[in-house]
């Protein structure tokens, strides 16, 4: 009786537990003897022994030589119990392949940005490492890279399987063939597959074509270049990878001897949001080059890599299209590129764009100059805040269209039925990634009604300061005006200006009452009475919205029951034959498939989708009354600027008119000097009190002068701080809005 259980030395393993197959090999689940430990180990076949020994010998070479996190560790090379051969023992990663992680339905579009992030970042470290050390692994695809999850949860991918790597210097020529059909380079596509007798030799840059296809693949789901009908059309797959045009990243036959559907870009429907797209892109086009003059360098590759990775990115919300969008900045760019970056992916003129952090100006709160490796990090649920202050409508995102969930055929196909159920979960999936993307806009809208009521507030805080300030140092002048008044009664030449300055003092508190009452009203109203926020709570508080409903948990959990039947089938499928019985249950699970996938595009589209276009529109009213509000407070703040500067022309005026009083009781001290030394008559003591009472005068104008200083002082800083505050809402010529 065969047993399923092998062994060497240190090692047992189970040949049920598979965990990949190859031309030359297994990869199964093992175990350490002396420890516990999980392991994997890789078998070779009848058709890896009848290879060179040298060529045999050179994968384990290439394990001894390499050692880097990004590559799977060896641990051993033993020799099978039973005779086999060796094996080679490595790290157990048991998060599994790309390729299957890539065929599960939740990634049927690509991998989530941050994943496909952390693919990108290990795939380069793991294949700068072998070429650190003159090696090429000649068959780079999803299925040769692993999921490691390591004792502190962190996911790490790894490169495997280094049966055809071999040492390679930049740019030694070799002849010999591997790989994978779909991600060899064109040139080695011609010579293996469509067996071509063609004298052409090949470097290690044809590993860039590998990459690049993968990570087309993993960012899409898809792979970049697509006959139809599949491997069988290898003419059709030769074509579309020869003649394509620098540049093109992607090319598709929907039918048979159809047109090639061209692209230069990324799918929409693709989970890489646009900020990175920018990015990817041409990465992918250098990668995706044919022609070896024109293909990247590996160093090329490796910079443009670590350019992207060193990025700063800034998750943003830009409320007026409840959309939320990523900008990715170089370390060194400044407020100003910031604001480049957002009018590309926004379209709002950098004169419109207000931008706020826990409701205060981003470019106050970072600096105009500050470089972009100084900010604050941002996450995707706390992001800044952006509003076009020259457009109060908010309209939603158009959205893709919302691919149609399968019908089963009557009757029982165990492998039709399958692969429908796997593209129910797809569609499935895809509901519950929209669901939980409008979940997410429910939670920005609200954060968006408070940063910019909290700026509001600030703003009519700082102006109502700034108002009181300018209340009392009219005040002084008033008062200093009537003393130069009562000092200058019985001259005639300062009478006349004293009067004019008095009139014009008048005046001018009669307009600023008129400013300054509305600055008070709206402080009022929406600083003490929060009358903004109250009425932003009052409107939410009728919403049937996504996060009061639940509605993420929802589409998880009908998610999973659309997985559970899929697995259901698919167990039905390796069984084969079914029984009566099985075939009633498995007819149950094809309804409930049906059921499920109508229930969770319901959620979406009749509970889920209309409620955040209702809380959209009220976002649209209340930004209408707030952006009123705003430009309020603008004018207000241009009016008191206004009044200041009248102010600080009196106080001038003032000023001159003290200066000529101080001349001249300098000239009627002369005279008193002169009276004392003569004799006294009554000319003489008349000019002696005058001069002493404009000297009495003059005294307690110097000291309400140094009073006036002193609040002049605090209302400059008032001035300098709301005028930061308003700096973004300036036009160029520098005027308010």
């Amino acid at each position: 009786m065969n047993s399923f259980l092998r062994g060497s030395t240190n090692y047992v393993w189970c040949t049920t537990s598979v965990l990949g197959k190859g031309a030359t090999g297994a990869v199964f689940q093992g175990v350490n003897k002396h420890n516990g430990e999980p392991v994997a180990v890789k078998t070779f076949n009848q058709l890896s022994h009848m290879r060179p020994h040298d060529v045999q010998m050179r994968e384990f070479e290439v394990l001894r030589k390499v050692k880097h996190n990004n590559i799977v560790k060896l641990l051993d090379i033993e020799d099978d119990q039973e005779g086999r051969g060796k094996v080679i023992v490595m790290e157990l990663c048991t998060g599994g392949s790309l390729f299957n992680i890539l065929d599960d339905p939740e990634n049927t579009y690509g991998l989530p940005q941050r994943e496909f992030l952390l693919v990108l970042e290990h795939l380069s470290a793991g294949m700068k490492h072998l070429r650190d050390n003159n090696l090429v692994h000649r068959d780079l695809k999803p299925g040769n890279i692993m999921k490691y999850i390591s004792e502190d949860g962190q996911t790490i991918y790894k490169l495997t399987d280094f049966g055809a790597a071999r040492e390679l210097e930049e740019n030694q020529q070799f002849v010999s063939l591997y790989g994978t059909e779909e991600y060899l380079h064109p040139d080695m596509y011609e010579r293996a597959v469509l067996r071509k007798s063609i004298n052409r030799s090949f470097t290690a840059n044809v590993d860039l074509w590998s990459i690049g296809v993968t990570l087309y693949h993993v960012a899409t789901g898809n792979l970049p270049f697509r006959p139809y009908g599949g491997r069988k059309n290898k003419e059709t797959m030769h074509h579309i990878t020869t003649k394509k045009a620098p540049g093109v990243i992607s090319g598709t036959q929907t039918s048979e001897n159809g047109p090639i559907e061209w692209s230069r870009h990324l799918p929409p429907h693709c989970q890489l949001k646009a900020g990175l797209k920018f990015l990817v892109t041409p990465l992918l086009a250098g990668l995706l080059e044919e022609n070896q003059k024109r293909m990247w360098s590996f160093d090329r590759f490796f910079y443009e890599v670590q350019h992207i990775l060193n990025k700063k990115m800034l998750h943003i919300f830009y409320a007026n299209r409840a959309n939320a969008i990523e900008v990715y900045m170089d370390p060194e760019e400044t407020f100003f590129n910031l604001k480049e970056h957002i009018f590309v992916q926004t379209e709002v003129p950098h004169s419109s764009q207000l931008l706020l952090m826990e409701s205060e100006l981003f470019e106050l709160r970072v600096g105009a100059n500050s470089s972009a490796r100084g900010y604050s990090a941002t996450v995707a649920d706390d992001p800044l805040m952006l509003f076009n202050i020259e457009n109060n409508n908010v309209t939603l995102p158009a959205e893709l269209d919302l691919p149609k969930f399968p019908s089963f055929p009557s009757g029982v196909s165990v492998e039709n039925d399958a692969s429908l159920a796997k593209v129910a979960c797809s569609v499935g999936h895809e509901c519950k990634r929209r669901v939980e993307v409008f979940s997410m806009l429910d939670t920005l809208m609200t954060k968006a009604v408070e940063q910019f009521a909290g700026l509001l507030k600030n703003l009519l805080v700082k102006l109502l300061e700034r108002t009181k300030h300018l209340e009392d140092v009219g005040n002084s002048f008033w008062e200093m005006a009537d003393l130069v008044e009562i000092a200058v009664m019985n001259n005639e030449i300062y009478q006349d200006k004293a009067s004019t300055l008095n009139t014009e003092m008048n005046t001018l508190k009669a307009a600023f009452q008129r400013v300054s009452d509305p600055v008070h009203q709206l402080h009022n109203r929406f600083v003490a009475e929060e009358s903004l926020s109250r009425e932003w709570t009052s409107a939410y508080r009728d919403l049937r919205s996504p996060n009061k409903n639940r509605v993420n948990e929802k589409s998880k959990y009908l998610v999973d029951r659309l997985r559970d039947s899929w697995q259901h089938l698919l167990r039905d499928r390796a069984t084969r034959s079914l029984t009566y019985n099985d075939e009633q249950f498995h007819a149950l699970e094809k309804i409930k498939i049906t059921e499920t996938g109508k229930r969770i595009k319901t959620l979406l589209n009749e509970d889920v989708r209309p409620a955040v276009e209702l809380e959209a529109e009220c976002l649209a009213d209340w930004y209408k009354k707030a952006q009123t509000i705003f430009l309020q407070t603008q004018f207000l703040h241009k009016d008191v600027s206004s009044h200041e500067e009248t102010l600080y022309d009196i106080r001038d005026r003032l000023v001159q008119i003290k200066e000529d009083l101080k001349e001249d009781i300098k000239n009627d001290g002369e005279v008193s000097k002169i009276a004392n030394e003569t004799t006294a008559n009554e000319q003489n003591i008349e000019c002696l009190k005058k001069s002493k009472e404009m000297q009495s005068v003059l005294r307690t104008l110097l000291n309400y002068q140094r009073d006036i200083i002193k609040t002049l002082q605090v209302n400059g800083e008032l001035v300098n701080d709301f005028s930061t505050l308003t700096a973004t809402a300036a036009n160029d010529d520098g005027e308010a809005i």
